[in-house]
């Protein structure tokens, strides 16, 4: 398993095929993404799992973690925050946040993740905002 920094477009399919499937592909593409960081999980060179982070100040939002399904539950997508985790510590930047499915808040909560009880709901899916400070 290698992370490293990937394309926003090396990023759109696997969004596409995980998160958003029944959208448009242009659904999953961000008008940030040009601003973001972008990182991906590589087995045998081919992209398994993504995640967009974006820097504002000293904060930092990440987007979009996904992982493809015949990698889910093998400790990847925790792998991959644990490092832009790291990465964001290493620019200083004190708040993580993300806008976490509500079925998914126990998977941040075990990185250290706190839900902040700040909902919404988008295309018939339950959000909650999960956050960590340094």
């Amino acid at each position: 398993m290698i992370i490293k920094s990937i394309n926003p477009s090396d990023t759109w399919q696997i969004r596409h095929e995980v998160m958003w499937p029944d959208q448009p592909l242009e659904f999953v593409q961000l008008d940030e993404d040009e601003s973001g960081l972008h990182f991906g999980v590589f087995i045998e060179e081919k992209v398994v799992s993504i995640v967009s982070c974006f820097i504002s100040d000293d904060k930092m939002q990440f987007r979009k973690l996904a992982t493809l399904p015949e990698y889910q539950g093998q400790g990847i997508a925790s792998e991959l925050l644990k490092y832009i985790f790291e990465m964001a510590r290493k620019k200083d930047v004190k708040r993580i946040w993300c806008n976490a499915r509500s079925g998914k808040k126990s998977f941040y909560e075990k990185l250290g993740m706190k839900d902040t009880f700040q909902t919404f709901s988008k295309a018939g899916q339950e959000f909650t905002i999960m956050e960590i400070c340094f």
